[in-house]
This record gives structure tokens, C-alpha cells and sequence, in this order.
């Protein structure tokens, strides 16, 4: 049964429904396409969305009687990420602090998901981008369709692909992350499956019939629910120009030790062969902020070697930094020139790569100066499955 209203008779911006064994979560906020809000009404006893979700994953998961989540999105969108445009207006309005709350939050969402001790199968039937797919790739099954598009595109906003991303994105095939967490590089149902964003495909058209099956599951078994998904799956084709046929340029030049020699490895390619999507990437680097590209390649690179906590800890340190502004404002530019404003010319400010130093990369991976300021704190987690063990 789902619940429709609010305590101030507003729409729930999280709808559950419940049968004996499965609580699905609907993401609700349907012209927004889903975007994990900042803040809801200020009486509104939920507080934001992300924080409804997490009273939501730790009731379902003290329920002995709740076997199994199901979360997806209403409308067009499974989730089209944080609210960031809001993140920006209440820093600029009040402090840093506000949107590092917001980002504190949603990360400890993250490492709930990537820790929990029940199967999570995300439906991700259209647009899933940054915070969306914090919100499904660190679950245990994750479903696209022919109409899913996923992104992280950051690196345009003056961010770095967060949410737990140097976590999963460095632990794609070869160096695809890299090329995915670098460029904002659109993936489409087939290829989100192909890289292991996704565990399975299924057509759209069966997602009903797929939903009906699973609530009717009385078990946390994952090889069960792996099972039944998989009657309504297929192994879609990869269409011609996909990037993943691209895989041994993407990594003889992202595997390079900087964002100079990727740049500069990808240019030699295009000398040697006319490509269009050598191009296109190479036009994607230089569009984006260069203080995002450089500490976005080190994060990702340190995520290799890491756990999903360590991963998210080391994220929330740097999300704090972009907020406190010292060295960059590119974040807010970048949301003013592609969210706000629309006009897509953002001044990016250092302007050049060779502007910025190695020491200026270090000091987003450093605690912040600041006696109020303290470290990510993930909360404690036992009787864990295999699965999300070795994320750890």
C-alpha cells in the first residue's frame, strides 16, 4: 500500500509500497526527474529526501519480516542526481557548512546502501546521473532498459564524480571509469550492463511483469532473486559507435599518469585516424573545469586501492573543499553557466591545466582547518553479506 501524503498535506517526495517481504521506495518527484532534494518544507517532518531514504533502509532493515528492496523512480527519471542547484543558492546564502551537511548525508546513504544486509534491485527505467547512481550502483542488483541513460557528469560542473564514484568507477573494466568519470560520457541500458554499472537488462515492456515477480519474493537469497530477474532479461546489443567498442584507445591514453598525457595520448591518436569520438572527447576534457579533471583523475585512481568507506570518507573531505571555495569557485560557476544561466560558457578559474600544481590537487585530500569541521562519520555495520564485505 503506498502512502500518497505528508504530514503538511504536501505529496510525499518518497512513496513505499509494502507486501509481506519487499518495501518498494518510489522516488517521487517526478518534474524535478527525481533529484535528491536539499530541503523539503521547513515543517515538513521528513527533512530532506535522502534523510526519509535512510529512515526508510534502517526501519526495512531492523524488519525480520522485510526481505528484500525495491527502489526505482516515478516518471522519465530514475534519478537525475543531487539537487546541486539548491546546494549552491543555500551556500551562497548562508555557509559552506549547509551544503556539507547535505553532501554528509547523502554519502552516508550511500555507504548504508553499499553495506546492507538485505538485497536492493533499482529499477533504472531512464535517467540515472551522479547522486542517482550513488543511489542504485552500491545496491546488490541493478536493472536497466532500453530507455536508461546514465552519467557523471561533474567534470562540467566544476565537481568531481562523488557518491561513492572512485569507488565503483575505478573498478570498471580497464580504464573505462576513468573515461566515464573524466569526460560525463552518456552510457546508454547496454552499455551500463556491458562495464557492470547495471547486473541486467530488461526491456521495459516486462518491467510490470518483473515487479509482480518480485513481490512476491520470501527471501533474501541473492542467487533466488538473481534467478528471477533473470527470466525477464537479455543480453542486448551494443550499438556501432558505442564507446565500449573503444576500449583499446580508452586505455592506452586513460590509463596515462596525468591529465596533461591522456589529453595529449588522445590527440596522437586522432593524428593517426580520423574518429569522431576521439574528437568529441578531447573536446569534453577541455570543456570541463581543469581543477576537476586533475582532482577527479587522483580520486579515482586512490579508489582503486580502497574500500567503499575510505572511498566516501576521502569524497566528503573534497566536496568540502569545493564548497569552502579557497583555491576554485568552479563549482558555482559551473552550476550558474549550466544550471542557472544556461548559457554554457563557464569561466573556469584556474583557466589552464598547467596552472594548477600538484600541491593545489593535495590540499583537496587534507582534513579541513577548521575546529568545527570534522571527518565523514560512517555509522557502524554488522552481520554483513559477502558482497558488501568485500566492498569494504
Amino acid at each position: 500500500m503506498a502512502e500518497t501524503s505528508s504530514n503538511n498535506g504536501g505529496t510525499d517526495q518518497v512513496l513505499v509500497e509494502e507486501t509481506a517481504s519487499v518495501r518498494t521506495f518510489i522516488l517521487n518527484r517526478p518534474k524535478q526527474l527525481n533529484a535528491l532534494s536539499f530541503q523539503m518544507f521547513l515543517d515538513d517532518y521528513y527533512g530532506t529526501q535522502i534523510s526519509r531514504l535512510l529512515e526508510l533502509f534502517h526501519a526495512s532493515e531492523g524488519d525480520s519480516n522485510v526481505k528484500m528492496i525495491i527502489l526505482k523512480g516515478n516518471g522519465r527519471a530514475f534519478c537525475a542526481g543531487g539537487d546541486v542547484t539548491a546546494v549552491v543558492h543555500n551556500v551562497r546564502h548562508g555557509n559552506w557548512k549547509l551544503g556539507a551537511d547535505y553532501f554528509r548525508e547523502e554519502f552516508t546513504l550511500n555507504y548504508v546502501m553499499a553495506t546492507y544486509s538485505k538485497p536492493q534491485v533499482s529499477i533504472l527505467n531512464g535517467i540515472v546521473m551522479g547522486g542517482g547512481l550513488g543511489a542504485s550502483v552500491h545496491g546488490r542488483f541493478r536493472v536497466a532498459t532500453e530507455k536508461s541513460v546514465c552519467a557523471m557528469p561533474e567534470t562540467a560542473l566544476g565537481l568531481f564524480p562523488d557518491v561513492g564514484a572512485s569507488y565503483f568507477y575505478s573498478r570498471l573494466p580497464g580504464f573505462f571509469g576513468e573515461y566515464a568519470g573524466l569526460t560525463g560520457a552518456r552510457l546508454d541500458g547496454a552499455e551500463m550492463l556491458a562495464c557492470g554499472l547495471a547486473t541486467h537488462f530488461v526491456p521495459s515492456e516486462r518491467l510490470p511483469f518483473l515487479e509482480q515477480a518480485l513481490a512476491k519474493v520470501n527471501t533474501s537469497d541473492p542467487d533466488v532473486i538473481s534467478a528471477i530477474i533473470s527470466r525477464f532479461s537479455n543480453i542486448p546489443k551494443l550499438k556501432a559507435e558505442s564507446p565500449y567498442h573503444k576500449m583499446k584507445i580508452i586505455d592506452r591514453c586513460f590509463s596515462r599518469r596525468t591529465i596533461e598525457e591522456i589529453i595529449s595520448s588522445l590527440e596522437n591518436e586522432a593524428l593517426n585516424k580520423k574518429d569522431d569520438w576521439i574528437s568529441s572527447t578531447i573536446q569534453s576534457l577541455k570543456k570541463a573545469s581543469p581543477t576537476s579533471l586533475k582532482i577527479s583523475l587522483r580520486s579515482i585512481r586512490e579508489g582503486r586501492l580502497q574500500g567503499v568507506g575510505s572511498c566516501l570518507i576521502r569524497e566528503y573531505r573534497m566536496v568540502c573543499h569545493v564548497l569552502r571555495a579557497e583555491f576554485s569557485k568552479d563549482f558555482f560557476e559551473g552550476c550558474r553557466a549550466i544550471l542557472i544561466d544556461k548559457d554554457r560558457n563557464p569561466k573556469w578559474e584556474p583557466s589552464r591545466l598547467e596552472l594548477i600544481r600538484d600541491d593545489d590537487v593535495d590540499h583537496y585530500f587534507c582534513k579541513i582547518d577548521d575546529e568545527d569541521w570534522e571527518d565523514l562519520k560512517l555509522p557502524p555495520r554488522s552481520n554483513l553479506p559477502p558482497y558488501a564485505v568485500a566492498k569494504l
